[in-house]
């Protein structure tokens, strides 16, 4: 185990990208094997990452440098020279949470593609993309990043596209350009910080940053953030989610929110620990704004979509919005820090959790629905819950999770952030109660189309196992955060925020 948790950085990223390329090969043995393989390296790195969560919430921050004789000596020369994974408190949740994510997903996707030669370079781009999202919680400095980031960028498109049809190629393609647009804006943003510096460890710029700032670092935070956003698909850029939402298997879809939560999670890493003291209340403030347009466009646009992905796609689109507007109120408020706003940061680090599982549970039911009716189209599908009756509980809880409906996990991030960004404007906590109650609305018109009324006709295929078996734990998940909301945060939240808050112990693991 103290080998698992010394070296955990290191093999949380080896292990999903090595098994990418196995699976191919594996893949020849017969689907079962291949299955197999995926299934047991994502439950593999799920082990590792939660023990050295563990690690770090009991005993600080751990660093990892790539070749060192001791993976500690961070700095030999008295500056990083080589590669460093560092995890704190921060990226060590971000990162339970993806990983958590990807391996249902895997476990969900085993009877959801049909059998057909070739699905073992669908599982590598599938593993690729799990082992840049745990690179992008780990990385420490810029140059990795940028290089995590277009894995996951290509390893999704490639996956979007995979299955060959006209509308998943235009989804791809919007999806690429903006991932493409982003990371020219982060390669360019990179290197303006390594021409100004000379380095590209985060923790040893932040020290630079905090004994002054130049215009060329608030230009190289606005190049950076702006990819980020891109990543995230907030407002503006949020034209590819619906699409992607709309033609990508389940799978791929979780996969990407999730992504693009990781993404959320680097940007306020980048924002508080490296250039806490260039972001300034402006900075704050657009992101505020951005999060308030991000729901209220989200929410308007799925209220007339007939399409039910699609209209997940544009909630998905003002959920972020949440994560927004309680980070960016943080961010406002922290010179000096004050009590809401911790209060509203906690919020927004929750809602993350919170999103990644409420999101990826009403997207798995609304697929599994799809599956067992054998249908593209859902608007002749009624009555379900007298045939199906897991699928309508896992689609209720969703749906009153997303929606904010106590005793979820939902209700309690929004609270939250509700009663925190009050205090900075009270017009923002209408417009999230008032998204939070369109949401329901939309929902709630959803669930009575599909699952009440007159009992569905029409031939259904049995629900597998596979597919019940990850709605159930994110029910679960979803409940358990929600009834013991105050222990999680106590416990994950709290000390995610002040690892924010207090970037010394960042730093200090490295310089």
């Amino acid at each position: 185990m103290t080998f698992l948790v010394e070296h955990g950085p290191a093999i949380a990223i080896a292990i999903p990208f090595l098994a990418a390329f196995t699976v191919p090969l594996v893949a020849k043995l017969g689907g079962r094997v291949r299955d197999g393989c995926v299934v047991l390296s994502l439950a593999l790195t799920e082990f590792v990452v939660l023990m050295l969560a563990g690690d770090v919430l009991a005993n600080g921050v751990r660093t990892y440098a790539l070749g060192a004789s001791v993976p500690s000596l961070t700095a030999p020369a008295g500056f990083p020279v080589r590669i460093i994974l560092e995890v704190d408190a921060m990226s060590a949740l971000i990162s339970l949470v993806a990983m958590t994510i990807a391996f249902l997903a895997s476990l969900f996707s085993l009877k959801l593609i049909p059998a057909k030669e070739g699905l073992g370079k669908f599982f590598a781009l599938f593993l690729l993309l799990s082992a840049g999202m745990m690179g992008m919680c780990y990385t420490g400095d810029f140059f990795t990043l940028f290089v995590f980031f277009e894995i996951v960028s290509i390893s999704s498109a490639g996956m979007i596209s995979f299955f060959r049809s006209g509308e998943s190629f235009e989804a791809a393609f919007k999806y690429m350009v903006i991932s493409v647009t982003a990371g020219l804006f982060l390669l360019f943003g990179v290197g303006i910080l390594y021409g100004n510096y000379g380095m590209l460890n985060m923790a040893a710029i932040a020290g630079e940053v905090a004994a002054g700032h130049s215009l060329l670092d608030v230009a190289a935070i606005s190049l950076i953030a702006s990819a980020l956003l891109f990543k995230s698909g907030s407002f503006p850029v949020h034209m590819w989610k619906p699409d992607v939402f709309q033609e990508a298997p389940a799978n791929v879809v979780v996969m990407i929110l999730t992504s693009s939560l990781v993404g959320l999670y680097v940007l306020f890493r980048i924002l508080f620990t490296v250039f806490g003291t260039v972001s300034t209340a402006v900075a704050g403030w657009l992101i505020v704004a951005l999060g308030a347009v991000s729901i209220i466009v989200g929410v308007l646009m799925a209220m007339p979509q007939r399409n039910l992905r699609r209209m997940i796609g544009f909630v998905a689109i003002a959920e972020i919005g949440y994560v927004m507007l309680g980070v960016g109120t943080g961010l406002v408020s922290m010179q000096p820090v004050n009590a809401f706003g911790v209060n509203a940061l906690s919020g927004g680090l929750f809602h993350i959790v919170n999103d990644a599982l409420n999101m990826s549970l009403i997207f798995l039911a609304a697929c599994a629905v799809a599956y067992i009716t054998e249908r593209r189209d859902l608007s002749g599908v009624g009555g379900l819950a007298h045939r199906s009756a897991p699928l309508a509980v896992f689609f209720l809880i969703g749906l009153l999770a997303i929606s904010g409906i106590p005793p979820m996990n939902g209700f309690a991030s929004k609270l939250m952030i509700f009663e925190s960004v009050f205090f900075l404007n009270p017009l923002l906590s209408v417009i999230g109660i008032t998204g939070s109650i369109l949401m329901l609305a939309v929902f709630v018109k959803v669930f009575v189309a599909l699952f009440l009324g007159t009992p569905y006709e029409g031939k259904l295929r049995k629900t597998p196992k596979t597919m019940l078996i990850p709605m159930f734990v994110l029910s679960v998940l979803i409940i358990l955060l929600g009834l013991f909301a105050p222990f999680a945060v106590d416990t994950l939240i709290t000390p995610a925020a002040q690892a924010l808050l207090d970037p010394q112990a960042y730093i200090g693991g490295v310089i």
